[in-house]
């Protein structure tokens, strides 16, 4: 599971002034603590705010290319992967909100990624309107994974209303349990936590 950003990546930044990093971290360990209570084996990009950089990357364009690829690299190498990715979305719009999931393009991604979005709005907000959809092929991450991938986009850091939400402990552990139930429902079966 990966948890967007790190170290010095912070992503986007809350109408609040919270990094976008920290509320990624905070839902990826949430649904790792759950994934444990499950007997899921998941393996985290990371586990405190850091970045992924090799050493001998010095500028900062190097070090989020490198962070990349070896977020890339990660899942690549783990067997029977899939890749979960946590981030929170930004807009120039405060008006704008509601999770929204993307996928890579595969058949596996996209039924996983309608899943989730589904499970997001029947448990979350059920006024989003928003669909699952294919990633940009700007976004390397899950352009580049060779197993099932979704990137979860948990709301929008640009509006005062759910920037408030994402950081709430409560509301953290409501969308790690509604994406990690989505997860069990689609590569395990009909599960419900």
């Amino acid at each position: 599971m990966d948890a967007g950003h790190g170290g010095e990546d912070g992503g986007a930044v809350s109408v609040s002034g919270v990094a976008e990093s920290g509320l990624n971290l905070s839902i990826a360990l949430k649904i790792d603590a759950l994934a444990g209570l499950y007997g899921v084996p998941v393996v985290l990009t990371r586990t405190e705010d850091v970045s992924l950089a090799d050493d001998s990357a010095d500028t900062l364009q190097e070090r989020k290319r490198s962070d990349i690829y070896n977020r890339v690299a990660l899942a690549n190498e783990t067997p029977n992967a899939c890749l979960l990715s946590i981030h929170q979305n930004h807009y120039t719009s405060s008006s704008v909100s509601g999770a929204q999931v993307f996928y890579r393009n595969t058949e596996e991604g996209k039924s996983w990624a309608m899943l989730t979005q589904a499970a997001l709005r029947a448990a979350i907000d059920p006024e989003n309107d928003r669909v699952a959809a294919q990633i940009p092929d700007s976004v390397y991450l899950l352009n580049h994974v060779t197993c099932p991938a979704i990137l979860v986009e948990c709301g929008f850091l640009s509006n005062p209303g759910e920037d408030q939400l994402l950081q709430s402990d409560g509301y953290q552990s409501s969308l790690a349990a509604t994406i990690f139930s989505a997860y069990l429902q689609y590569f395990i079966g009909e599960v419900s936590i």
